[in-house]
């Protein structure tokens, strides 16, 4: 595969990466308790809980990739497009707009 050179490039490949349901849902979990983690970290002044998000956002979304998708992480390959990539996921789907995309990125529904 060539090098993906922009985000807009990389959006869809990630979307295909990412096309088992099951493996979003991981990443749902990982991306809302890095959130919830930053919430507590400011609320508290505990710093420690700064250094547990990578962890648990990592953790989730790892168990995606090897037990659910099978597959390599794109973080590997493209850290901040797949860092960024999972927030901007995480906000399609909040807001019920992810549907779209996967089709758009051609997810196949059976997987979606």
């Amino acid at each position: 595969m060539a090098r993906i050179r922009s985000f807009a490039e990389f959006w869809p490949y990630y979307l295909r990466e990412h096309a088992r349901a099951g493996t979003r849902a991981l990443h749902y979990a990982g991306t809302s308790l890095v959130l919830l983690l930053l919430i507590a970290a400011l609320w508290t002044g505990h710093p420690w809980l700064l250094v547990a998000m990578p962890v648990a956002g990592y953790f989730f979304a790892w168990v995606g990739h090897f037990a659910v998708e099978h597959n390599r992480p794109a973080t590997f390959t493209y850290p901040l497009w797949s860092l960024a990539a999972d927030f901007v996921m995480y906000g399609y789907w909040i807001s019920g707009r992810l549907g779209p995309e996967l089709d758009r990125a051609g997810v196949p529904r059976a997987q979606a």
